[in-house]
């Protein structure tokens, strides 16, 4: 693709790095096959391709976003299928978050999308303020049919989302022992905002996993989001002092052998620190290095001698492969082989190159895109007729949690099981104990 930057624009830094990007693109719309929002209606501006153009033009002139860009980039789920299906190596994800940080600064929302984004920006990323947020939803979750008989789709998107159950209190910093006389290693936890109080079995499940297997985990003090939500809203200084505080708390961590991530949002976002803090000279080594610990937790356990149970489970896992993972950061067979490797029987989901709608909060922001790409993938899950689906994000659990009844829990959940832990709480709740093998259902 030909570009006409000035030299005066190319000298911002990362105005050259889209630049680039831009000029690697050939046309050839082999991305459009594998976007979500393309594959939905057929609109070539909702494709990767058509973005691209749009963000070019924006960029190459230095104008204001206008209407018609926002509305297109604001459909783009940064599910990354494009940069997988890519013969040209096109890094989209740099080129519309770039876009984004350009629509955030030059474009003025209608009011109460000035509202809504502000208060999920000032309200998920906090544990202490998500928690009493979410409490306050429990009243009004009875209501979200009537909000959205209302035409209040993203108010009822908001409550339908909640858990029924009250939020936990986030996990405090502190140190986990690795279990047995010799420990194996010392590993980081990002604990997360979201992840923490919505599904508190994961960390705990994650923690237990690896302290059986001789492995001490550190919860860091001053570690909290990892910026990944405000980042997709183009409010880069938030995101950047998010992604500064826990350089900090993890630095000052002595004999970490890895930064384990049991969401696979934040591994994306926590893996291209270096990139995001390239420019910094006082974090730009450290972002690079902390880029280079991160890890997704399949990561970490597929290298890791587990220790199955000599009856395994043997139910038929339905493994979604969240988008952040797979296209993110490609990774992909570890999740399956770990599952396998302790005796769970994994079916591949039809058409797992494509978003289940979460997306950090698109599903809010987007309610009924979201929503269209929800019965999709349910639809495809539920024709393996699996006993448990299973994924590494807790977004796309809650997403999915949302249009099924099969009970659907985190990899490391049922990894933890499958290794001498206690079965998962929404399987046990949704399957009668003596239907389970009682060697595995320990607590």
């Amino acid at each position: 693709m030909q570009t006409s930057f000035t030299l005066a624009q190319l000298a911002d830094p990362d105005t050259s790095e889209s630049e680039k990007i831009l000029r690697a693109c050939v046309h050839c719309g082999f991305c459009n096959a594998t976007c979500p929002t393309y594959v939905l209606d057929g609109n070539e501006l909702d494709s990767p391709r058509g973005r691209i153009y749009l963000i070019k033009d924006m960029l190459e002139h230095d104008r204001p976003a206008t209407a018609e860009v926002v509305l297109h980039i604001d459909r783009c789920l940064s599910c990354l299928a494009c940069m997988t299906t890519c013969p040209s190596g096109v890094h989209y994800m740099h080129l519309v978050d770039h876009a984004r940080v350009h629509i955030e600064r030059t474009y003025r929302r209608p009011f109460a999308e000035r509202v809504l984004r502000t208060m999920l920006a000032k309200l998920m990323p906090y544990p202490r303020r998500f928690r009493l947020a979410l409490m306050a939803a429990l009243v009004g979750k009875p209501f979200a049919p009537l909000a959205a008989s209302l035409g209040l789709k993203r108010l009822a998107a908001m409550l339908s989302l909640a858990p029924w159950t009250p939020p936990q209190r986030p996990l405090a910093p502190q140190t986990f022992p690795a279990l047995g006389s010799a420990p194996q290693g010392r590993v980081i936890l990002l604990a997360g905002c979201v992840n923490d109080l919505l599904a508190p079995d994961i960390n705990a499940a994650t923690i237990r996993v690896l302290t059986r297997h001789g492995i001490e985990v550190v919860v860091a003090k001053g570690a909290g989001c990892c910026g990944s939500l405000v980042h997709h809203m183009g409010r880069d200084d938030e995101a950047l002092a998010q992604a500064r505080a826990n350089i900090d708390a993890w630095w000052a961590v002595d004999g970490a052998d890895a930064i384990l991530i049991n969401t696979s949002g934040c591994g994306t976002t926590v893996k291209d620190y270096g990139f995001m803090l390239r420019t910094d000279p006082n974090y730009a080594e450290r972002a690079a290095r902390i880029s280079s610990l991160a890890k997704d937790i399949s990561e970490y356990l597929a290298i890791v001698p587990l220790k199955a149970n000599p009856q395994p489970p043997g139910l038929t896992v339905a493994y979604h492969s969240a988008c952040s993972l797979q296209h993110g950061q490609r990774v992909t067979r570890q999740p399956k082989e770990v599952l396998s490797k302790v005796g769970f029987q994994v079916k591949d989901v039809p058409e797992g190159h494509l978003c289940c709608g979460s997306a950090g909060t698109y599903n809010i922001l987007q309610p009924d895109i979201a929503r269209r790409l929800r019965e999709r993938k349910v639809g495809t899950i539920e024709k393996l007729r699996p006993d448990v689906i299973a994924a590494g994000n807790i977004g796309c659990i809650t997403q999915i949690a949302a249009g099924t009844e099969l009970p659907i829990v985190h990899t490391v959940e049922l990894i933890d099981w499958a290794t001498g832990g206690p079965c998962p709480r929404k399987l046990r709740d949704h399957r009668p104990l003596s239907a389970m093998r009682p060697a595995t259902v320990t607590s």
